[in-house]
């Protein structure tokens, strides 16, 4: 049986929610506390209980109600809805029915509701990878205006918003909170710390490169350590110097979409996304309209630092690793390196890193990891100033057509399971941080060592340079979907990676172009810039770039240990 599913049996014993029907008071409160949280929390006992009975007294007018919610499945959310959900139940009398489903299946759901207005879900967790689209379509509740207005009543005084470390990521322009983070994990560079040293391997690479084995600070770098570890064989298995995965499928867009394209050099400077043309080389006029995805309008999308991003991730599918991961999706590729046969990965999600920490193949017998995770390398096109990584912000999301009582029930139970007394817990299983009192508990200061540098990554400033996308993407739905169709094409030989994304941008500029004849947008939807010359729009500041006569730079690596010294610092 699942772990989560026997904790989640055992709290349920506990709360009567097994053997008996939910009861909504203290005592249920305390016997969750006892059975699952103990002494893994920033709160005292009589705070865990003030906030408790807190959520017993606000959701008495809701009492008996069932309402449905939904996230896509990663384990922080599995431990939400097997272990928080029953919990929230029996303290409070709300029934909720938490349901995992895949996370493009969770933005079908949320794009029909928005088209038909039909509650489906009374609350979703919603990446917030789509600020743009709720900002843009107004259909989603301000958090904002609900937590001063209708939500006030249902709107813990111990929420403390200044703790959540994600939220200039789920605010939208105009100011206003659309969304409330509910996890957080940030793409990193992932490599084992045992082989790099290794004073065979150290040596070896040096008198092939010439350089020093470390952390690649490019894509070069990169490059040589993945063909010098593939076709090793170490401790009986065959290695291989890259992981990565290319199904056509739709987790193959997000590979490409969170952030691939900034880190080799495609977009503008700016923070958290570049601007005017953004990461997936969408420009933007001065009043945050998207104009143009291709070239000629003054996008990137088709550009040739993006022909570069797209051939150099096919590159090293193709010859650095596993056979089988060009027919692999984002769930099934993940856990991979957890296996032991990999080197290096440049686009490690740190979501995975809780199957990492539970494979005897990659952590000591002391509980210490093989590895560790690190800044991903840049590519040749990239500047300082430029955006070095993706970070998915999954987000309570609650729409303008859910009923306000079912809306008010919702809130509730999104903020249970972001709350104090629950959120080290829920971060030590999941190991998606959230709050900077988490982050900065003595909790994890325990498990740093563990963890492969994890803690120190999310407590240094360097985390606020990973982000999700972005407020250029007008509409997320309708353009993520083109992504891994086209992309698709390029990774199966179909077409080369600049027709694939010649077609990309002209299907994007296609929907931008419906958007803006509606007028759905209002003021704040595309308008396209006429078209010029690629060559007009190359000789101007900024994305899109020009296509550079060497795009083999010299490679550079640093010391982990040293880069760890920076961040502590």
């Amino acid at each position: 049986m699942n772990v989560l599913l026997k904790s989640s049996t055992a709290l349920g014993l506990a709360l009567g929610l097994v053997a008996g029907p939910a009861f909504a008071d203290m005592e249920a409160a305390k016997s969750f506390l006892d059975a699952e949280i103990g002494e893994v929390t920033t709160l005292s006992r009589a705070d865990q209980e003030a906030e408790m009975q807190w959520y017993i007294d606000a959701a008495k007018p809701f009492e008996g109600m069932e309402i449905n919610v939904v996230s896509e499945t990663i384990t922080t959310h599995e431990y939400e809805s097997q272990v928080l959900a029953p919990a929230f139940t029996a303290i409070t009398g709300i029934k909720v029915n938490h349901d995992l489903i895949g996370e493009g299946d969770v933005v079908e759901k949320l794009q029909t509701q928005m088209q038909s207005g039909e509650n489906i879900y009374d609350a979703y967790v919603n990446d917030s990878d789509l600020i743009g689209t709720h900002w843009r379509y107004q259909q989603v509740r301000s958090l904002t205006d609900f937590m001063q207005n209708a939500g006030a009543d249902v709107t813990s005084p111990t929420l403390d918003l200044d703790d959540f470390i994600g939220l200039q990521f789920t605010t939208s322009p105009d100011g206003e909170l659309y969304q409330l983070p509910s996890q957080q994990f940030a793409n990193l560079y992932w490599f084992r710390y045992d082989w790099f040293n290794n004073e065979e391997f150290k040596a070896e690479f040096k008198e092939k490169y010439g350089y020093d084995l470390g952390v690649p600070v490019n894509w070069s770098a990169y490059e040589d350590i993945a063909e010098f570890f593939t076709g090793k064989t170490i401790d009986g298995q065959e290695v291989y110097g890259n992981m990565d995965y290319g199904k056509k499928d739709p987790s193959l867009g997000w590979r490409y979409t969170d952030a691939w394209m900034s880190m080799a050099g495609m977009g503008d400077k700016g923070e958290p996304n570049g601007l005017p043309v953004d990461e997936w080389g969408i420009r933007v006029n001065e009043n945050s309209q998207p104009v143009g995805a291709c070239m000629n309008r003054g996008g990137a999308t088709n550009s040739p630092a993006a022909v570069y991003a797209v051939n150099k991730a096919i590159k090293w599918l193709q010859e650095y690793s596993p056979p089988s991961a060009a027919g692999m999706t984002f769930s099934e590729a993940g856990p991979v390196p957890a296996q032991g046969n990999i080197a290096q990965q440049m686009f490690m999600y740190t979501t995975f890193v809780a199957p990492l920490v539970a494979s005897d193949a990659v952590m000591n017998e002391d509980g210490t990891p093989k590895w560790r995770l690190a800044p991903s390398p840049h590519g040749v096109y990239w500047e300082d100033g430029m955006k070095v990584g993706y970070q998915d912000v999954g987000s309570w999301t609650i729409m303008k057509s859910t009923p306000e009582d079912r809306a008010k029930a919702a809130w509730l139970y999104a903020q249970f399971v972001t709350s104090k007394t629950v959120d080290v817990k829920k971060a030590d299983v999941g190991l998606t941080f959230i709050r900077e009192s988490t982050i900065n508990s003595d909790h994890f200061t325990d498990r740093a060592k563990n963890l492969g540098g994890l803690v120190e990554f999310y407590r240094s400033p360097a985390r606020t340079q990973w982000s999700p996308t972005g407020t250029n993407v007008p509409d997320y739905p309708k353009l993520a979907q083109l992504w891994w169709q086209n992309i698709g094409d390029a990774m199966s030989g179909a077409k080369d990676a600049k027709g694939a994304l010649d077609q990309l941008c002209a299907d994007m500029e296609n929907v931008m172009s419906r958007l803006e004849r509606a007028g759905i947008q209002g003021d704040l939807g595309p308008k396209l810039n006429d078209q010029e010359s690629d060559q007009f729009w190359l000789e101007q500041a900024g994305a899109p770039k020009p296509a550079l006569e060497n795009e083999d730079e010299e490679p550079m690596t640093v010391s982990y240990d040293e880069l760890i010294k920076s961040w502590n610092q």
